[in-house]
């Protein structure tokens, strides 16, 4: 079976700078695959090569079997967007988006009712349908967005930050829509998210992104296994004291600061805890709380850029608009 999405040394350059340099993933029909990165890391370049609103400098990519360069208008017919940004028409009601979107890929008239009042059904927007989407909440909205992306059946789905803004109740309730919609549809879901709780439980694989180029490629339980160890979280007086000293004293050099919180990475996190307490009463810092858990995604994440990805939530704001643009022409 091929792949749904499948690249080849793809690369995207500005002057001299590689957004994305020598690409090559190879996404499995229905998976739901991770993208995640920092800040310029090259997501939304790579996503928006695959959805045909950029060139590649160089390198090929096919989606659902198409070349993205020579095909472009089949890509384009064959995948659903999401976008991070609200792109629903609040002027308009669900049923009439719904509407408005099936005409605009060609959805065949006589399938248009029975598509919308299923995909009404699906994402359990039956009483509201003809409400203006002005009344809707957040989550409303986002769950039509979701819906809208399938009207045409595509066989893989880019989701921009589907959950970003809403509160922990709603994004739970997005989970499962996105879950239910790939299975229903039996559709391939392309996700990038600033959530790592939204990534682990989502995701069956998960790439991490940095200065345009893939770092590291897994399923989220092998990713977290890399780390090897225990993660200790130390809150302080004196948290770059204490990291300086963690450092010298004790050779523990997986350390980050993160969110005014030293975090270090270290085997046999219980021998480690002692001795951590005992380098900062000899030198006056006072701990505040010290607690040990498990590596997380989060920690995967700081390990492979250096950067926590709290610091980068809402800076992405760029990009993904204008691939609704070209992708309904």
């Amino acid at each position: 079976m091929p792949h749904a999405i499948e690249t080849h040394q793809l690369t995207k350059t500005y002057n001299s700078l590689k957004a994305v340099d020598t690409l090559n993933i190879a996404v499995e029909s229905g998976e739901i695959f991770g993208l995640l990165g920092p800040n310029g890391a090259g997501k939304t370049t790579a996503i928006s090569m695959l959805c045909t609103i950029l060139k590649p400098t160089s390198g090929t990519a096919t989606v659902n079997g198409f070349d993205i360069v020579r095909e472009a208008n089949k890509v384009r017919k064959s995948i659903g967007i999401v976008f991070q940004e609200p792109s629903v028409d609040d002027r308009l009601t669900g049923r009439e988006n719904l509407y408005m979107h099936a005409n605009l890929y060609g959805v065949p008239a006589s399938e248009q009712k029975e598509r919308i009042n299923r995909i009404l059904k699906l994402v359990e927007l039956e009483d509201r349908a003809d409400d203006l989407l002005r009344t809707y909440s957040g989550g409303m909205r986002r769950r039509l967005e979701l819906g809208r992306g399938l009207i045409h059946y595509p066989k893989v789905l880019f989701l921009d930050e589907p959950t970003v803004g809403l509160d922990p109740q709603t994004r739970d309730h997005i989970w499962k829509y996105i879950k239910e919609l790939k299975e229903a549809h039996d559709i391939t879901v392309v996700l990038t998210t600033h959530y790592m709780d939204e990534a682990d439980r989502l995701s069956d694989r998960i790439a991490i992104m940095d200065h345009g180029k893939i770092v590291v490629l897994d399923s989220p339980s092998k990713l977290k296994e890399t780390l090897e160890g225990d993660v200790i979280t130390v809150r302080a007086n004196n948290i770059q004291t204490l990291s300086e000293l963690v450092n010298k004293w004790l050779g523990l050099s997986q350390t980050h600061v993160v969110d005014d919180a030293l975090e270090i990475t270290v085997r046999n996190g219980k021998a480690v805890m002692p001795r951590i307490m005992e380098l900062a009463t000899q030198n006056n810092v006072y701990v505040e709380s010290l607690l040990l858990r498990q590596p997380n995604l989060e920690d995967v994440f700081l390990h492979y850029t250096g950067k926590s990805i709290r610091e980068d939530t809402g800076k992405e704001l760029h990009g993904m608009a204008a691939i609704q643009r070209r992708a309904i022409k």
